[in-house]
């Protein structure tokens, strides 16, 4: 029988769209903060997306929202580990933990975890050496400035190369600590320091960093950028971007990306199945 991390490699090795559904057991997370928290909601959300088709359930006890307040390593635990302990014990579905910090990275994957997501990309103290002990997946996001301030004015010459070539550095670095480079998904981090119209250069520019030989991931899942497009009553609201959502990851995987962070799994992966019924006609 192959074990979470080995689950998580065929993954990343599968030419197969895989959906990371998003967990937050956060109380201020831009789009689901405080409806999970207790960990029998929290468990028994996960076991639907799993039933919907995910692939991977992202757990994240830190909101990573614009100007969300950093919270400590023990209030991350807390928050993520019972979930994880809870999930192990009533689901084979391999779980990932968004984090940026070492410590919580550990204690995650002697939970259960099987991959670190890290908006940081593996860029704070003892993270890469975590991640290399621990022998685990990783995905690796760009973000401009942190999460408390990386909406203030974001500048790019060249979005998408500036983001490519972080990307691929940080991928450079983490194989030469001792990472399998099969082991690493990118993520153009959508949302997280750049302003719309850096969005939606990224989406169109896709391809460009696939061209790095690495899976690329899409997060557009429910984000501002999508209101900002939407531009209509109740589009304020998270909740109401469902269909953009669906739209934006179809876009994305037009262009190259083969995993897609979402809040909404069903809806995702029947537009997946339809487009790619329409490409294996037209192919």
């Amino acid at each position: 029988m192959q074990t979470h991390v080995e689950q998580v490699y065929q993954l990343i090795a599968s030419d197969q769209p895989v959906l990371m559904g998003i967990l937050n057991v956060t109380p201020d997370s831009f789009s689901d903060g405080g409806r999970y928290t207790r960990v029998e909601k929290a468990v028994e959300h996960a076991l639907k997306m799993a039933e919907q088709g995910a692939d991977i359930i992202d757990i994240g006890g830190e909101s990573t929202r614009p100007g969300a307040e950093p919270v400590s390593v023990e209030q991350e635990c807390e928050r993520v580990l019972p979930v994880i302990e809870a999930i192990r014990t009533q689901s084979g579905i391999p779980v990932s933990i968004d984090t940026s910090k070492a410590e919580v990275m550990r204690a995650a994957v002697e939970a259960g975890a099987s991959m670190v997501n890290d908006v940081n990309a593996l860029r704070a103290e003892g993270a890469v050496a975590a991640c290399v002990q621990l022998a685990v997946p990783v995905c690796l996001m760009h973000m401009q400035g942190e999460p408390r301030s990386m909406q203030r004015s974001p500048h790019y010459d060249d979005v998408v190369t500036e983001v490519g070539d972080f990307l691929l550095d940080r991928a450079r670095v983490c194989e030469a600590a001792g990472i399998d480079g099969d082991a690493i998904v990118l993520d153009p981090g959508f949302g997280f320091g750049k302003s719309l119209q850096h969005n939606l250069t990224l989406l169109t520019g896709i391809s460009r960093l696939c061209e790095l030989k690495y899976p690329v991931l899409a997060g557009v899942s429910r984000k501002s950028m999508l209101a900002a497009i939407l531009d209509r009553p109740g589009s304020d609201d998270p909740q109401n971007r469902v269909s953009a959502s669906v739209a934006a990851a179809i876009l994305a995987r037009q262009q190259g990306a083969s995993w897609f962070r979402v809040h909404d799994v069903q809806e995702t992966l029947d537009a997946l199945k339809v487009l790619q019924a329409y490409d294996a006609q037209v192919g």
